[in-house]
C-alpha cells in the first residue's frame, strides 16, 4: 500500500509538470510584443531555434544511443511533433484566421483536446479517468468563456462551413495529435531527447518557411536596442520553448495523453493573466467564470488515481504491430 501511494503521489507530480510547462507558453506575448516591431514571426521561431538547436545538440550526442534502432513509425512520430505541432499547425491557424469568420477560427481550435483524447483512445488504448467525460465538457465550456465570454460568435451555419473552419480543425487535430505522439515517442527514449529532437528536426522545416516568406531583416544599428531584442529572444526561446518543453515531456512519461491534453489548459488561462496584469486588459465575469472552470476541472483530474501512466522502456503495442 506504501509503494502504491508513493507511485500515485509521483505521477500527480508529473501531471502538474504538464500544467507548469503548458502554463509558460502563455507568457509569449510577454517577448513578442517588442519583438515583432523589428522581426516577422518566421524570423523570431527561426532564431529561437536555432537557439534550441544549439542547446539541443549536446543533449542528442549523449543520448545518441537511444536514436539506434529507430523505425519508420517512430520517424513518422517525430516528423509529426516537430513539423506537425511546433510549425504546420501554426501556419494552418494564422491562414485560417484569414479566412473569414475569426470567431469561427477561434471555436473550432478548441476541438483540439477532442482530436488528442480520440487518438490516444485509438493508438494508446487508454481508459479514461472517473467521470472524464463530464468534466471535458466543463472545460471546453470554460475555454469558451474565457475566449467568447457570455455571447454567441456565430451568426449562422454558413460561419462554420468555410475554409478557415477546415484549416482550424487541422490546426487543432495537429496539436492533439502532437501530445499522443509525444507519449509514443516516449516508450522508447526520454523527455530530454524527445524534446531536443522536436528543436532540431523543427528547424530546417522553419528555415524552409522563413525563406519562402523572404521577409526583410529590420535589424537596429543601435545597440541597446539591439541588446534588448536579444535578451527577448533568448528569454523567449528558454523559458516558453526549452524549460516548458522539458516539464511537459516530462510530465507526460507518467501521464496519459488523454489527460495531458487537459493539463495543458493551463495556457489559456495564464495568457488572460499576462493580458490582465501586463497589457491592461480587463477581466470580464464570464472570463473569471471560464477560468475557475478550468482551474477546478485540472484540480479534480489531479486527484484521481486513474491518470496515472508510467511509461517503461519497451516498445509499444501499437508500434510492434506497425513496425
Amino acid at each position: 500500500m506504501e509503494g502504491t501511494t508513493g507511485t500515485t503521489l509521483k505521477s500527480r507530480n508529473t501531471f502538474w509538470l504538464i500544467v507548469i510547462g503548458a502554463a509558460f507558453w502563455g507568457i509569449n506575448p510577454l517577448f513578442r510584443v517588442m519583438l515583432l516591431d523589428t522581426l516577422t514571426s518566421a524570423q523570431i521561431v527561426f532564431i529561437e531555434h536555432l537557439l534550441l538547436a544549439f542547446i539541443a545538440v549536446p543533449i542528442l550526442w549523449k543520448n545518441r544511443h537511444e536514436l539506434k534502432g529507430l523505425r519508420k513509425i517512430h520517424i513518422g512520430a517525430l516528423l509529426f511533433i516537430s513539423w506537425g505541432g511546433s510549425a504546420l499547425a501554426t501556419l494552418l491557424f494564422t491562414a485560417g484566421l484569414t479566412y473569414g469568420n475569426m470567431n469561427a477560427v477561434l471555436l473550432l481550435q478548441k476541438m483540439q483536446p477532442l482530436f488528442a483524447i480520440i487518438l490516444a483512445r485509438i493508438l494508446l488504448k487508454e481508459m479514461l479517468p472517473k467521470h472524464f467525460a463530464s468534466l471535458v465538457v466543463v472545460a471546453l465550456m470554460g475555454t469558451y468563456l474565457l475566449t467568447f465570454g457570455f455571447s454567441f460568435p456565430l451568426g449562422h451555419v454558413g460561419d462554420v462551413i468555410q475554409m478557415g473552419s477546415l484549416l482550424s480543425l487541422a490546426a487543432a487535430a495537429l496539436w492533439g495529435g502532437s501530445t499522443v505522439m509525444g507519449r509514443i515517442m516516449l516508450k522508447q527514449m526520454k523527455f530530454e531527447t524527445v524534446t531536443a529532437l522536436r528543436f532540431v528536426l523543427a528547424t530546417p522545416f522553419i528555415t524552409a518557411i522563413m525563406l519562402m516568406q523572404n521577409a526583410v531583416w529590420n535589424i537596429p544599428a543601435d545597440s541597446t536596442a539591439l541588446t534588448l531584442i536579444g535578451i527577448n529572444l533568448v528569454l523567449s526561446a528558454l523559458l516558453p520553448g526549452l524549460f516548458s518543453m522539458l516539464l511537459y515531456y516530462k510530465g507526460l512519461t507518467n501521464t496519459k495523453a488523454s489527460v495531458a491534453t487537459l493539463a495543458e489548459l493551463s495556457f489559456p488561462m495564464t495568457g488572460m493573466l499576462v493580458s490582465w496584469l501586463f497589457f491592461q486588459e480587463t477581466v470580464t465575469a464570464a472570463q473569471f467564470i471560464g477560468f475557475v472552470l478550468i482551474w477546478g476541472v485540472i484540480f479534480t483530474i489531479s486527484k484521481q488515481r486513474e491518470i496515472i501512466a508510467p511509461i517503461e522502456r519497451e516498445r509499444a503495442p501499437i508500434l510492434s504491430k506497425i513496425s
